[in-house]
């Protein structure tokens, strides 16, 4: 079984951070583990506070997993400041993990700030570089990128200007626009696009989370780039199709909707 391991904030309301990244995994039945960050105390309407692990707790509990179990992949999620930033960027030069798919969170799904704005430096020269996918927004993009953006083409110069600050593969998502949900790919191979329905839901609490998750599964699993993005795309325009309605603001998306809607397999219903 492959192993992937997310660093991340956690989500006591169990739609997004580590919640929804362990539940990914589950889903695309891989090993999860997981470094929490920050404990997040939110829930479908509000962040109430958040507070962050301390570095050398985030660096401990690397060391927990990496001196014991092979790691496949690693998906990179909240990380509040540039102390915790520059603890994980220490962890992964020293472990130097096959993938590295990091999605810079910098707000919640009701717009509170996850990131401090004065961090965005140490993202851009410590952790950036030592990723290969970095998954932003398009509110992210813009702040990463220092443009703004209206059209696919602002997306496509996003793409490149992040790339050029050292990962190898940028996808800027496009959630945040108008009609159909196109996501930007920029790597080796230059620019591919990912379009999918916009689906007509508020309950899209973690989708973030869920869709860089996938991604790191699927390339722990050993998909190309390419193909790992495109599966992770449709598995999470699945699960916002079949999004959960819990809550009384933007609810989660259903990671398992596959077995929800098909059962489980009947070779794997015999627990004896």
């Amino acid at each position: 079984m492959k192993r992937v391991l997310t660093v991340a904030g956690s989500d006591c309301s169990g739609g997004a951070g580590i919640q929804a990244d362990l539940k990914t995994f589950s889903a695309h039945g891989v090993f999860g583990m997981s470094v929490i960050t920050s404990v997040v105390a939110e829930n479908t309407s509000r962040v109430i506070s958040f507070q962050d692990v301390t570095p050398d707790m985030i660096s401990d509990q690397i060391d927990a997993v990496f001196e014991d179990i092979e790691v496949d992949a690693v998906k990179v999620g909240m990380l509040s400041c540039a102390a915790t930033m520059r603890a994980v960027a220490r962890k992964l030069e020293e472990y130097q993990p096959k993938w590295v798919v990091t999605d810079p969170v910098m707000y919640a799904k009701n717009g509170a700030p996850l990131m401090d704005p004065a961090s965005t430096d140490t993202l851009v020269s410590d952790v950036l570089p030592r990723s290969d996918v970095v998954t932003p927004n398009i509110p992210e993009a813009e702040r990463i990128a220092g443009i703004g953006i209206k059209t696919l083409d602002d997306m496509k110069r996003a793409a490149e200007s992040i790339r050029e600050m050292g990962p190898r593969y940028v996808i800027v998502k496009g959630g945040h626009s108008s009609g159909d949900a196109v996501d930007v790919l920029l790597g080796d191979a230059g620019f591919q696009f990912f379009s999918s329905e916009r689906i007509d839901t508020k309950n899209t609490h973690g989708t973030g989370c869920t869709y860089s998750s996938a991604i790191a599964s699927n390339l722990a699993l050993g998909l190309t780039v390419e193909r790992a993005v495109s599966r992770a795309k449709s598995y999470v325009t699945g699960a916002i199709r079949r999004a959960i309605t819990i809550g009384r603001g933007y609810g989660p998306t259903n990671h398992f909707f596959d077995m929800y809607v098909n059962g489980l397999r009947e070779e794997t219903t015999d627990y004896e």
